[in-house]
């Protein structure tokens, strides 16, 4: 298999969205990845419409290129069989909340016994420590306590539900990279191995960057509408005469220029500056003249432009878009019917592309294969299979 990380063996015990997206990242750049799942209690997601076969498109897109061992982890033979995993797929990622995978005899402290060496990352909503350890939580959860709701949102309305996971995925998912691959230079110097207490919580705060450094630095307390980015300007989204939308963030002065000449406002190109009621109400003037035409018509105007304007797409439309294409961001990948069209990996490596082997798999696919490349003769595998350890 091609990729950066195809000397990295990884062990996922992840369900759902946070681990299993960071896996497929690390999967799709070539990491040998194992994913043990509990037949007794399969990840729900393998059942979340829309099917594809099998198991559902989400589940057959995060789960590429991952093979599935079906493992009873309440078994008693399941801690020696993953002691002997971890010899040798010394990466393990899970998502339990802190405590269970201890219980079950696979948690750090006991596998890093089998393997010094061993990373360990943990993906929990609030982290190992701290009085919200044990509570249960989801993105929005997460996003309201980091703070970045207090100035995501409109002054009228206040916040709304984002159309994607931020904090699972931009903190837990892409926090368990770079810790992962953190520690994994650092053993390459050291050969000493760690665990990784990623938080959502603590990844949506970090999203922080600019308000939280203004607050922290000058007790600068941002709320809605009240800076640059986040509705304090014209820059934003404005519906057309046809229902559909257009992203403005035409934010510099000579961006700022060419969006109001394109629209037939030059007057207003010397208010750009204003801040506060006078703001809004040039925000109001822009959007008066965005419903005067439909979104096509906007995009002949601004197309031939560098404007910093840009049609708010469906995803069908995102798909099919020349850029979208030119960066190969939807590729085919192979499954049990042919193949099935999946977003891509979003980074380009010139020495080491991307390889899509298979998308997700039936549970405990590769069950036999695994334990036979671990030594174990057939005989045994029936006799394990007979006592359950399987499901």
């Amino acid at each position: 298999m091609a990729g950066p990380l195809t000397s990295l063996k990884i062990l996922d015990f992840s369900t759902l969205l946070p681990g299993p997206f960071a896996t497929l990242l690390l999967g799709d750049m070539g990491a040998d990845i194992i994913r043990i799942e509990a037949p007794n209690r399969p990840d729900i997601l393998r059942e979340t419409p829309p099917m594809v076969g099998q198991h559902s498109a989400a589940h057959a897109t995060l789960n590429r290129n991952k093979r599935s061992l079906g493992l009873n982890l309440k078994h008693s033979a399941a801690p020696i069989l993953i002691k002997k995993l971890v010899q040798t797929y010394d990466i393990v990622i899970e998502q339990f909340r802190p405590g269970v995978m201890d219980r079950l005899g696979v948690g750090y402290a006991a596998l890093k016994e089998a393997n010094p060496r061993l990373i360990y990352c943990a993906i929990t909503g609030y982290g190992q420590t701290g009085p919200y350890r044990d509570r249960a939580g989801h993105d929005n959860n997460y996003l309201a306590l980091s703070g970045l709701m207090s100035h995501s949102g409109r002054l009228d309305t206040g916040p709304h539900p984002q159309g994607t996971q931020i904090a699972d995925i931009g903190g837990g998912s892409y926090g368990a990279v770079v810790g992962i691959l953190g520690a994994v230079i650092h053993r390459l110097y050291t050969d000493e191995g760690q665990f990784l207490d990623v938080a959502m919580l603590d990844g949506a705060i970090a999203w922080n960057a600019m308000a939280g450094a203004n607050f922290l630095s000058g007790g600068e307390l941002p709320s809605y509408e009240s800076w640059l980015l986040n509705g304090g300007t014209h820059y934003g989204y404005y519906r057309t005469a046809d229902g559909r939308y257009l992203s403005v963030s035409a934010l510099e002065p000579q961006f700022w220029q060419g969006f109001c000449k394109a629209i037939e406002r030059p007057d207003l190109i010397p208010r750009l500056t204003h801040a506060g009621p006078e703001m809004r109400r040039v925000r109001d003037e822009i959007a008066g003249v965005m419903l005067t035409k439909t979104l096509d018509e906007w995009l002949a105007i601004f197309d031939p432009l560098d404007a910093c304007v840009e049609p708010v797409l469906n995803l069908a439309e995102m798909s099919e878009h020349p850029q979208v294409q030119a960066r190969e961001m939807i590729v085919p990948v192979p499954n049990e019917n042919g193949t099935l069209n999946q977003i891509a990996h979003p980074i380009k490596y010139s020495a080491t592309p991307t390889d899509y082997q298979f998308s997700g798999v039936a549970l405990g696919q590769h069950t036999q294969e695994i334990l036979h490349e671990l030594g174990y003769a057939t005989a045994q595998i029936e006799q394990l299979q007979a006592d359950g350890l399987f499901g």
